[in-house]
């Protein structure tokens, strides 16, 4: 019950994504889905609805916005993060993103590899960021993390 079983992200204000983009938010998405722990704590002498979540991403007025619903679509939680804390780690991942893809057209595999390599260490940098962000308002793992970073990445994009 502690997981997100629906991920919407509000990209209705970006420009239409790349074909990389695209692919990368397909996958994060999918893998969220597939597998994923989310946990809202209780907050304020409050307990909070029980999951699973339908969680809708957005960045609205330059902070990351995370809206929570029950399974049923009643109102959970709604969190706004600045997105301060993001901004370098963001800039970084698809500065690297993009050396990757023109790597895996033109490089050998021994290259790309040294590039993924840098490009997980900067993810991981990224997942690490947004659950300490999230620390008091949602409980989630690296795995997830990992993947809203993803998703926060591909919002941030076009913002």
């Amino acid at each position: 019950m502690t997981r997100i079983c629906n991920i919407v992200l509000d990209d209705s204000n970006l420009p239409p994504p790349t074909p990389e983009i695209e692919q990368e938010r397909k996958v994060a998405m999918f893998d969220l889905l597939e597998e994923n722990s989310f946990e809202l704590p209780a907050r304020d002498d409050r307990i909070a609805p029980p999951g699973p979540y339908r969680v809708g991403l957005a960045i609205r007025e330059k902070r990351l916005v995370f809206d929570i619903q029950t399974e049923k679509g009643e109102k959970a939680a709604e969190f706004h993060l600045s997105l301060s804390p993001f901004r370098q780690v963001v800039k970084d991942y698809w500065a690297i993103c993009e050396s990757y893809f023109d790597a895996v057209k033109n490089m050998p595999p021994s290259q790309i590899e040294t590039i993924d390599m840098a490009r997980r260490g900067i993810h991981n940098e990224g997942a690490r960021i947004l659950q300490e962000r999230l620390e008091g308002k949602a409980k989630i793992d690296g795995d997830t993390a990992r993947r809203l970073f993803t998703l926060v990445c591909v919002l941030h994009f076009g913002g």
